[in-house]
């Protein structure tokens, strides 16, 4: 991978917590990962080995211990917590297990949500937010309150609602954890479209083997650390 190809890296990511009256709890020891622009990255292994907590370093929801993680050359977590919010609004799209829609609002209103937080005006994001929940074939459920919609079409409103900033990089931790299997295929093969068709990194957390496998990388957490990379469909190799 050249240096011109690398979109996120990650050096010597250490992260530790301090249990109360209790010893340090070290649950990422050393990671070392690279992603390319457009590349998809699948992140396995067992339960309670740190991979949402690695997720959520990626995205600077949570910073860690020690390490660095650079984004386009820049170490991320030296910028003021006000650039680094901004830097988390345009760069990268989230989506969770729990979609964490409002209800109450229309799934425009919530795509619309991520552009007027940062102050765009509503004419402005409107377009933008119909024009990408179209491209996740909800162009007919603009003004239903997402409380009404599917599970699979919340999940749909969630993508789209990471996607309508148009970030580079979209973090998700286990998408399809919460869907029967075919909502779930479906939203797999929907990450996998906008991926192909719009060039968006993918770095996804799942237990779901299928979906890892039509991933073009796949990383497993052991111990705290990577212990086996290997391409989607290819031998795995030991790492570190």
């Amino acid at each position: 991978m050249s240096e011109t190809d690398v979109l996120l890296e990650v050096r010597d990511l250490w992260k530790e917590f301090q249990v109360a009256d209790g010893p340090t709890i070290q649950v990422l020891r050393g990671i070392d990962l690279e992603v390319a622009a457009g590349e998809r990255v699948a992140i396995v292994g067992p339960s309670g080995v740190g991979k949402s907590t690695l997720l959520h370093i990626l995205g600077t929801l949570d910073r860690p211990t020690r390490g660095e993680v650079r984004f386009r050359g820049e170490d991320v977590f030296r910028r003021s917590p006000e650039a680094l919010a901004r830097f988390r609004a345009e760069s990268l799209g989230f989506v969770f297990q729990f979609h964490h829609l409002l209800p109450e609002f229309s799934a425009l209103e919530n795509v619309m949500m991520p552009g007027l937080l940062r102050g765009e005006a509503r004419g402005a994001m409107a377009p933008l937010a119909t024009r990408v929940l179209e491209e996740v074939e909800l162009g007919h459920r603009l003004n239903h309150p997402v409380g009404k919609l599917s599970g699979g079409e919340r999940q749909r409103v969630a993508v789209a609602r990471a996607l309508v900033l148009e970030p580079p990089m979209l973090l998700a931790d286990e998408p399809t954890g919460n869907l029967d299997p075919e909502t779930a295929s479906h939203i797999d093969a929907l990450l996998l479209r906008i991926n192909r068709e719009r060039g968006t990194a993918l770095v996804i957390v799942t237990h779901n083997e299928g979906l890892a496998a039509q991933l073009g990388r796949r990383v497993e957490i052991r111990g705290g650390g990577i212990g086996l990379e290997a391409p989607a469909g290819g031998t795995p190799s030991a790492v570190g």
